[in-house]
């Protein structure tokens, strides 16, 4: 295998990064009522693809060809697809335990602090708010969703980023 990798001109590509849930409808439901995202049932209730939306910016603001990555939502009761029809244990959520962090830029056309609001009214967690990072020059706050997920928004930080007063920062 190694000598196969070292010997690859172009790196394969991530396509989709899948989120656990028990309930993939309401799981979609949630992400399209807190960032506006498409919610598409494929097949609903089984499997869920959640389309944040256009592509990627250049940086003057217009779009890049590059469409943005997709997120799925895969049931824990049975995760599709697997060759055995019955799926594969084990069926429950990981909860009260370290697992998906997905991370999410915001849009300068929203505010970290609304998306936390929206994702609290609709069964979220806060996990923390008003925080800067250096090593990535970026402002985050981040909740856990009623599937135990715990997504991190991420405002940038510009070229003289002034993090205000009561924030913590590393």
């Amino acid at each position: 295998m190694s000598a196969m990798v070292r010997g690859m001109t172009y790196p394969s590509t991530l396509i989709f990064v899948d989120l656990p849930s028990d309930d993939p409808s309401a799981t979609g439901e949630f992400y399209a009522k807190v960032f506006g995202w498409t919610n598409e049932g494929r097949p609903h209730g089984v499997f869920h693809r959640l389309v944040p939306g256009q592509n990627f910016q250049l940086d003057d603001g217009s779009q890049s060809p590059i469409g943005n990555l997709h997120i799925g939502i895969y049931n824990v009761n049975n995760a599709r697809p697997h060759p055995d029809s019955a799926g594969v244990g084990p069926r429950e959520l990981n909860r009260d335990k370290r697992g998906i962090r997905m991370w999410v830029l915001v849009s300068d056309d929203d505010d970290q602090n609304a998306i936390l609001e929206r994702a609290v009214k609709e069964g979220a967690k806060e996990l923390w708010r008003d925080h800067f990072w250096a090593e990535f020059n970026g402002f985050n706050c981040a909740f856990e969703d009623p599937w135990g997920n715990h997504i991190i928004m991420w405002t940038k930080g510009g070229d003289s980023p002034k993090i205000p007063e009561g924030w913590t920062n590393e």
